[in-house]
């Protein structure tokens, strides 16, 4: 997970493209009605809950939260949103997992195959690198909010794995089904938390020494999820706190 969050740092520095607040809202929306259509209700769907936490936390109206539930449901119309991962190979032979959720495969399959060929990478057949990540339930809480000692006895008593921290957050890693418990273990003693989330991540990384490289890894990784119908793009790279320093200037 190191690699990937000194990724996130950089995406920081540069400006997180998903600030775009209409393009960050077709996201939220399209995990919660992928989400609902699991069925159970919030009640009894943790994925659910999950992902209207996240909307709310971004301040997402809670009819626009309401009307992707029903179309995950099929309540109304225009629900048909499938959730997919693509598999495939940045420049330096990088390994890229990309989540997305569509109402058109073919559409997609084809943007995504066209982005990856366009930046030096290729799209991999279903299990060319899946097996380089584990499915693992994570949440980010700032630092301000709480002292590490304290936020590491709660979340290991609800279930967590692990907990690391960069310079503003603090990581808490736990299994899928975890999730839900550990980040309501958190919330009931008050303390906030930025994001709670699916996620994969890498078991081993692949360190970037070449600015030129790391350049073109992250121009791909940033192309990927301006596309609308990507949800999230996983890598195993690792780039370090310098060259990250100077990818931020």
């Amino acid at each position: 997970m190191a690699g990937h969050s000194k990724w996130s740092k950089v995406k920081r520095f540069k400006g997180a493209l998903d600030a775009k607040r209409g393009k960050l809202f077709s996201k939220l929306s399209k995990e919660i009605m992928v989400a609902a259509r699991m069925g159970g209700g919030l009640d009894l769907n943790p994925r659910l809950r999950s992902a209207v936490l996240a909307a709310r936390a971004q301040n997402m109206p809670n009819d626009t939260i309401e009307r992707a539930i029903k179309k995950g449901t099929g309540e109304i119309g225009g629900g048909a949103v499938e959730e997919l991962v693509y598999e495939g190979y940045g420049p330096g032979g990088v390994a890229l997992l990309v989540e997305a959720a569509t109402d058109n495969k073919n559409r997609t399959a084809a943007d995504i195959r066209s982005i990856f060929s366009k930046n030096h990478g290729n799209l991999a057949a279903s299990g060319a690198v899946a097996y380089l990540f584990k499915r693992k339930g994570q949440l980010t809480v700032p630092k301000e909010s709480v002292e590490e000692d304290r936020l590491l006895e709660i979340a290991l008593e609800a279930g967590a794995e692990d907990m690391a921290a960069d310079d503003e957050f603090y990581l808490v890693t736990t299994s899928p089904d975890h999730l839900y418990t550990v980040g309501e273990a958190i919330r009931q003693t008050s303390i906030l938390i930025d994001s709670q989330k699916l996620t994969f991540v890498p078991e081993t990384t692949v360190t970037i020494h070449e600015q030129a490289l790391a350049e073109q890894v992250i121009r791909l990784c940033e192309t990927l999820e301006e596309n609308d119908d990507v949800q999230s793009v996983h890598g195993n790279f690792d780039i370090s706190e310098e060259l990250a320093t100077k990818l931020a200037d």
